[in-house]
């Protein structure tokens, strides 16, 4: 059905001399085991030939959906929430962990995992509950992309949107491009968020001592009016279902010479470790913004990211050039986490895709699919709600992804234990014990978040 769906859309693209062949740019399937770590490397060449697939990762959990929840928590409650957001890393590096531990035991992804051992009944909901998730992150991603492209060129919310659709042509240059580009590019942009960051908290300045203060008693920020609320909001903000499948495939890129896995594992660990505390530093360095910017100015409520960068650029966090510089910078980081959906998403939609319905399409295809799918709903939401109802359709797609979020943890906790899958890099009993009880708090939080959102 899907294949004749697409039919005359590859007929359409050959007329026009697109490539429409499944041998598309930068897909996980096309490049495994391209990087390889030779024996007798030294350290240093380890560090440099290892590191690279958690960056992927990592990126996910500096989107725009990650900006919004920080900024609304730090406005309200100070430093409050940090514990929140470090537990909350901690948790995400944990199941991203088990993750990259599948991909290099089963020498496959975790979708083809799940596809080979229970089958259609079971792969096929759960390739539609992670191609909703990965739409709805790519809402977000587009609305964070549309707010940067607005404070930066003055250009409506709408036709920022309707921009964010040439990402495609992104796409199709880096055809036939090596994986280690792409990571390249994502380190980049990675960089670009983490600068901008760095030098709007320099900028702005604040009562650092009192954040820390706020931040020692977390129990006061819970306490506090829509504590539990924003708490769980930043929650789900952090783990991404499908972080999970794009995790298990881009390990593979990555191999050791001499065929040990046990070592893979261990490099993969510390790859994953390292990037993904990047990204718990970005978050906690947003939450600081937010508190020194806003909270500590008396501002205690922001309608979304617009309202964010306005006040910062009016002058209510410091006035004068500084802050017209440290709006400029903050939205350059908005638009760069918007941007690595282009490649990301795409790369995850083609693994979930391969991975459940052994279904190949051109990485351009698969990006035109996924961003006109995610066009709808931002175009719908704005003009429906109008520009200041970004910030809830970005607190609603965070809320769409903490509920997919358990049908990705169970089938990962379940063959992350079976020996027949993983041989000796099965996880210990214990580490599945916390990994089953953090799923029972996940499905508890779950429920809050839906009875607070009610």
């Amino acid at each position: 059905m899907f294949d004749a769906a697409v039919a005359p859309i590859l007929a359409a693209a050959r007329r026009v001399g697109l490539p429409v062949t499944a041998t598309a740019p930068f897909c996980p399937s096309e490049v495994n085991g391209t990087v390889v770590t030779p024996r007798g490397a030294t350290f240093w060449q380890r560090v440099r030939l290892s590191l690279g697939p958690g960056l992927l990762v990592a990126v996910g959990y500096m989107d725009p959906g990650n900006w919004t929840t920080n900024l609304q928590g730090g406005a309200r409650l100070g430093g409050g929430l940090a514990a929140v957001v470090v537990l909350s890393g901690l948790v995400a590096i944990g199941f991203q962990l088990l993750a990259a531990r599948l991909g290099i035991a089963a020498g496959t992804d975790l979708a083809v995992t799940i596809r080979r051992r229970w089958g259609r009944a079971v792969s096929l909901p759960l390739w539609l509950a992670m191609e909703a998730a990965i739409i709805a992150t790519d809402v977000a991603e587009v609305l964070g992309a549309a707010v940067a492209l607005q404070i930066l060129f003055r250009l409506p919310l709408a036709a920022g949107v309707i921009v964010t659709s040439l990402d495609v042509f992104l796409v199709l240059g880096l055809k036939g491009a090596g994986f280690r580009r792409v990571e390249a590019i994502i380190l980049g942009l990675i960089a670009m968020i983490m600068g901008a960051l760095a030098v709007n908290l320099a900028l702005i300045g604040g009562p650092w001592g009192e954040t820390l203060e706020q931040a020692s008693h977390p129990l006061d920020a819970l306490q506090a009016p829509q504590g539990v609320f924003l708490a769980l909001g930043i929650v789900g903000a952090t783990l991404m279902p499908h972080n999970l499948f794009l995790h298990s495939s881009v390990v593979g890129t990555r191999r050791d010479e001499g065929g040990d896995t046990a070592r893979t594992a261990r490099w993969a660990a510390a790859d994953t470790v390292v990037t993904l505390g990047l990204a718990v530093f970005v978050n906690l360095g947003l939450l600081a913004l937010a508190a020194a910017a806003f909270h500590a100015n008396g501002i205690g409520d922001i309608a979304g990211l617009q309202e964010a960068t306005h006040t910062i650029a009016g002058g209510e966090a410091g006035g004068g050039t500084a802050a017209r510089v440290a709006a400029t910078l903050f939205a350059l980081g908005l638009l760069a986490s918007g941007l690595s959906s282009t490649f990301t998403g795409t790369i995850v939609g083609q693994v979930v895709m391969e991975g459940f319905l052994e279904l190949k399409i051109p990485c351009w295809l698969r990006r035109v699919v996924t961003r006109g799918l995610a066009l709808v709903p931002a175009l719908a939401g704005i003009l429906w709600l109008g520009e200041g109802g970004v910030g809830d359709l970005l607190e609603g797609s965070q809320v769409i992804l903490a509920l997919l979020l358990p049908a990705a943890l169970a089938p990962l906790i379940l063959v992350s234990g079976d020996r027949g899958v993983m041989g000796r890099l099965a996880a210990p009993r214990w580490v599945l014990a916390v990994a089953w009880m953090l799923f029972a708090g996940l499905l508890a939080a779950n429920g809050v978040l839906m009875a607070a959102g009610g």
